[in-house]
């Protein structure tokens, strides 16, 4: 008797113990449900990003992918091309500039006055008849624009054609020499682009009056070191800075603009690429070529969203963005990086099914972050599923101290 009540409460003493191990486990569980782990925020804390009362002075703005954002950004994005930026009536490359080289050769009919005489034939079967000529050595155009002219003296030659100057040679030698003639020749035209960067040889391309454009520049210095869709080209004209993916260019010849003397074509390496994370189905960084990336086919790239975690109200892209191209909804205060950039989270809500259209809508840009939230009932999975464990655990470790004390 004595034997077996001494074995009933040891058993006793054991499942006493299992219980108490196991509450104290369901209470650090449920002490700890909310660090049960995550891919990031959940999609209201994103939500509620530029709330004052969460995020006060954080300055993140909130946008959601409707249709006045889409077009938004796409007149945003038109306004940033070259076509677009780039309207002015190029100035013709004809004038004579600063340092161009001139050739100037004057003839003058018989009976020469000023000239030596030189003996020319008028046609076949004809006499020679005497004429004059003149060969004036080659002259650069300096700091005052002007050429000297025998008998005639300096004369203004820049911004001018060379026919405009012809007949204002002419015009100063008449009077003084029989019926001249003169022909002026552009020798060198320092009228020049200045092509650099990711190129086989960096150099300075001259402008002619066939119009040069931007992928006459690339072309004219060997090309480009990189692939088309990972380079990037940038035109500096001024103050003007404006650069666009080489492959839109050579797609749409609109972009291809002539381009202006003293321009600076700067051909520079852009591996573009967004990061995906969240409840996705690869979690990665993903490169896209220059011809462009829209949110679905991003998503397509990462193989979709993963249906056992993945919140459909809570996809997101994060962007730096330029502050233009948010309108002019945007607070005033609103923080932005030192090249005038404001962080931004655009927000689609994939159960709205036009959003399905937005989504093509929608360009990715490079290093873009496309995060989905977990969906609020993943989470509670995978605290039941916690809990299961443990309670199998309990349930084990009781079995394993009933049958010691047995």
């Amino acid at each position: 008797m004595n034997g077996r009540r001494t074995m009933g409460n040891d058993t006793s003493a054991s499942a006493i113990a299992a219980k108490a191990v196991f509450a104290g486990f369901l209470a650090l569980t449920v002490a700890g449900c909310s660090t049960l782990g995550a891919a990031g925020p959940t999609g209201g804390a994103i939500r509620d990003a530029d709330s004052e009362e969460n995020y006060v002075g954080q300055g993140i703005e909130i946008v959601e992918l409707d249709g006045s954002a889409l077009s938004r950004l796409e007149q945003y994005a038109r306004a940033s091309e070259f076509a677009e930026v780039f309207t002015q009536t190029p100035p013709s490359v004809e004038d004579i500039g600063y340092g161009d080289v001139l050739d100037i050769a004057i003839w003058e009919a018989p009976p020469a006055v000023l000239f030596g005489a030189t003996a020319v034939n008028s046609g076949i079967g004809a006499a020679p008849e005497v004429a004059a000529f003149s060969g004036i050595p080659q002259q650069v155009v300096g700091e005052e624009g002007t050429v000297n002219v025998p008998f005639v003296g300096p004369v203004k030659v820049l911004g001018r054609k060379v026919s405009d100057v012809e007949r204002s040679i002419v015009r100063s030698l008449r009077g003084r020499a029989h019926d001249p003639q003169a022909i002026v020749r552009l020798v060198r035209n320092e009228t020049t682009v200045t092509v650099l960067g990711e190129v086989a040889q960096s150099r300075r391309m001259p402008l002619s009056a066939r119009g040069e454009r931007v992928l006459d520049a690339v072309a004219s210095a060997g090309g480009t070191r990189n692939p088309v869709d990972r380079s990037i080209v940038q035109i500096t004209r001024g103050r003007e800075v404006v650069a666009m993916p080489l492959q839109r260019v050579v797609s749409d010849p609109m972009q291809n603009v002539q381009l202006f003397p003293n321009d600076i074509v700067t051909v520079l390496h852009q591996p573009f690429s967004f990061v995906a994370l969240g409840a996705v189905r690869q979690s990665a960084e993903v490169p896209f070529d220059g011809s462009g990336l829209t949110l679905a086919e991003a998503l397509g790239r990462v193989g979709g969203l993963n249906d056992a975690r993945a919140n459909v109200k809570g996809v997101f892209v994060f962007r730096l963005e330029d502050r233009d191209a948010l309108g002019a909804g945007v607070d005033a205060s609103v923080r932005k990086t030192a090249d005038g950039r404001v962080p931004v989270i655009y927000r689609l809500d994939l159960s709205d099914p036009a959003s399905l259209f937005a989504m093509q809508d929608f360009a990715i840009q490079d290093d873009d972050v496309l995060y989905v939230s977990t969906a609020p009932g993943a989470d509670l999975q995978r605290f039941v599923s916690t809990i299961s464990s443990a309670a199998f655990s309990v349930i084990g470790i009781t079995n394993a101290l009933s049958s010691g004390d047995n």
